[in-house]
């Protein structure tokens, strides 16, 4: 018998479409965009591929479920304590590297060649020769060193930058100069010019950009988060920016999406929200992901970007 695979996800059709061009063999594919669709077939289905969190809503009604392969790097709808766990679950990685890089390092540049002040002062028709900051020396702090850190560490090299990572225990990229582990954050911290939060969601990254991190940084520190929203105190945020103890947040992610209207960060001046754009998937790099896994998956390979229910990533 086929395997009955369930593509759940508003681009469906389009992963359908590129699944079909790749002749898997023994599948069979229902591709839905809603979960009143997916509802009326999941009980014979062995392999769902979409998104986190339709998928948990139809968790109940999956019988048979042997697989799941996320379309995001994020996983935490699937892993709450409560639901079950008793299929493997797959993420995507490894393909948001370059435009994570694109995104942090275009923001950085942004303030540092003062894009903004020197098109006010065109405007004006002032001749503004102030100079800019430049990123060589500068020391840039990663929270987090996995695949998207890695890219991020390679890219700042290339500025000539002072590279510190923070990862649990691993220390496997060649382009940090030092690294920290737990509980040593505070010396992480300590004297940055550029803070990115690129960790995941667990009960320790919890709040870990606190008042202590913040208050450690070097004052006309950025600090940018294109990790989770949970990573962040954001009271104690708001509050360095408002004393101007940081210069700037740049900030993709929130602990609730979408941003509140009202939320005083929308106001804030020093504050950049770019409404979790940072690094969108694009289907083809995420079905090629599928493809591949589920040729491991009919061979009982070990299949790739695995995630561990108990750790959380």
């Amino acid at each position: 018998m086929p395997h009955r695979l369930l593509i759940l996800s508003a681009n469906a059709h389009q992963y359908q479409e590129i699944i079909e061009r790749a002749k898997l063999p023994d599948i069979e594919i229902q591709a839905c965009t809603s979960l009143v669709q997916a509802a009326l077939i999941s009980t014979n289905v062995e392999i769902v591929f979409g998104e986190p969190g339709l998928i948990r809503s139809l968790l109940p009604d999956l019988p048979n479920l042997a697989w799941v392969q996320a379309t995001w790097a994020g996983v935490e709808p699937l892993l709450a304590a409560g639901l079950r766990h008793n299929y493997l679950l797959t993420n995507i990685r490894g393909v948001f590297g370059p435009l994570m890089s694109e995104y942090v390092f275009g923001y950085i540049l942004f303030h540092e060649r003062r894009i903004l002040q020197r098109l006010a002062s065109q405007k004006k028709q002032i001749w503004d020769n102030t100079p800019p900051r430049t990123l060589h020396n500068k020391t840039i702090g990663l929270l987090g060193v996995g695949s998207i850190g890695a890219h991020l560490a390679q890219t700042a090299r290339h500025f000539g930058m002072k590279v510190r990572g923070f990862t649990r225990s691993s220390e496997d990229c060649e382009y940090v100069d030092k690294y920290y582990h737990p509980p040593k954050i505070i010396g992480f911290a300590d004297g940055l010019d550029y803070l990115v939060a690129v960790l995941p969601n667990t009960p320790q990254t919890v709040k870990i950009v606190n008042h202590d991190v913040l208050a450690a940084l070097d004052p006309s520190a950025l600090f940018i988060n294109v990790g989770r929203g949970s990573l962040v105190d954001e009271i104690a945020l708001q509050r360095h920016l408002q004393a101007n103890q940081i210069r700037a947040a740049i900030l993709d992610v929130f602990q609730n999406e979408p941003l509140a209207e009202g939320h005083p960060f929308w106001g804030m001046p020093n504050v950049y929200i770019t409404s979790h754009t940072a690094a969108l998937s694009d289907p083809g790099e995420t079905a090629e992901i599928f493809i591949k896994n589920y040729n491991r998956f009919i061979q009982n390979e070990p299949l790739e970007n695995l995630v561990l229910f108990e750790r959380g990533y």
